[in-house]
């Protein structure tokens, strides 16, 4: 019997690792001479640096860089493991490593002034070290500059009509009068990006990265109307300078415009986390001649449908062929909606009412006795009780 475990991480409690671990340990106490193959998952958001270097039996590389208030922090990214011997070629990058907002205190956070520069700083590291294939994550940023920032480490210039480099930050975007890209990291042509980004979000109004994300870091509705102002400038001095215009374009206002940015000065692509995800550790392949496909994550509930991790994974279980369950922290409201795409059964780990900080602490043991209990009622259901 092979069976493929591919989790998302249980937040605050279980690396992806982790809980596939725990459910290996939970199986092979029914199941001890299975084949077992665990494909660590992430969905782009929080976590998927790490869940991806753990597939993929890579490396983190840590580096000092300038945070979104423009002083040293530390941050880093994962190197993906090498393929038949060859070099590493892929790295990932999570912005809110460099230029999250968890590193803006709250009484200090204001989206005119926050800097993707650090992130620049990972991808221009990774540039150097060789890498042609960079994965960006957006998730929990703490800027709207439009990626400005991050172009700016690239080697990038923003210029004003007297022909000086813009300060860090969206609200300086208002004096942009030019934008020069010849002295670009040579490299970046050699280097294929693609960007985790489930959102849709243009550049600009009512649904744009100022007036839906700029309020959560920290701006006032007449910071929002000062910034979205800006955005706009900054899109048609984009196309005076030679750009194409992507400010309307599904994703443009992600991650306070960096997906606008990551279009226009990388050339990104812009995907669905999940499935660059799927497509990067190999799953479909892993799924070949599997009996059963585990996968899961801290709570499934009726938004797991939508680009979550366990819809995912049963997706490409569907197309195998291959039978899917999921385990979860908790199930909450309409979790049974993934039930309707094909997934077998559902099952949560907590086994009694208790605080959050025990659930999160009893996770792994919790983890362990829930597949435990999940294999043996599988062995019952083949009669090999």
């Amino acid at each position: 019997m092979k069976i493929v475990i591919a989790p998302d991480s249980f937040k605050e409690s279980l690396t992806a690792l982790d809980v596939a671990n725990a459910i290996e340990t939970g199986f092979r106490q029914v199941f001890p001479h299975a084949e077992y193959l665990k494909v660590p998952m992430a969905d782009g958001g929080e976590g998927t640096v790490q869940s991806m270097v753990d597939a993929t039996q890579g490396h983190f590389i840590d580096l000092e860089v300038t945070g979104p208030l423009g002083n040293r922090v530390m941050a880093q990214y994962g190197i993906l493991g090498a393929v038949d011997g060859q070099e590493p070629t892929t790295a990932v990058i999570e912005m809110a490593s460099a230029s999250g907002l968890h590193l803006v205190p709250r009484e200090q956070r204001d989206p005119r002034y926050t800097t993707s520069f650090g992130t620049g700083e990972l991808i221009k590291d990774a540039l150097n070290r060789g890498i042609k294939y960079i994965i960006l994550g957006l998730g929990g940023s703490a800027t709207n500059d439009a990626g400005v920032g991050l172009a700016q480490a690239l080697g990038i210039q923003f210029l004003d009509e007297n022909h000086q480099e813009l300060p860090f930050g969206g609200m300086a975007l208002a004096q942009l009068s030019h934008v020069d890209a010849s002295q670009a990291h040579p490299l970046l042509s050699e280097c294929r990006f693609d960007v985790a980004c489930d959102v849709d979000n243009p550049l600009c109004g009512e649904r744009g990265a100022s007036a839906i994300f700029g309020p959560q870091k920290g701006a006032t509705p007449e910071m929002v109307s000062l910034l979205d102002k800006t955005l706009e400038h900054f899109a048609d001095v984009l196309v005076q300078s030679g750009f194409a215009d992507h400010r309307l374009d599904a994703g443009a206002g992600a991650a306070g415009g960096m997906g606008l940015g990551a279009k226009v000065f990388l050339s990104a692509m812009l995907k669905p986390g999940i499935e660059i995800v799927i497509e990067t550790v190999g799953l479909a392949s892993s799924l070949q001649g599997a009996d059963l496909v585990i996968t899961g994550e801290g709570r499934i509930d009726g938004q797991t449908v939508f680009g979550k991790t366990p819809m995912g994974v049963l997706k490409q279980a569907n197309e195998n062929g291959v039978p899917a369950i999921g385990i979860a922290g908790s199930l909450g409201k309409d979790a049974e909606a993934i039930l309707a795409h094909g997934m077998l059964a559902i099952f949560p780990i907590i086994p009694a009412l208790d605080s959050l900080d025990n659930v999160l602490t009893q996770g792994e043991q919790n983890l362990i006795t829930t597949a435990r209990n999940v294999a043996a009622a599988i062995k019952l259901g083949q009669g090999l009780h």
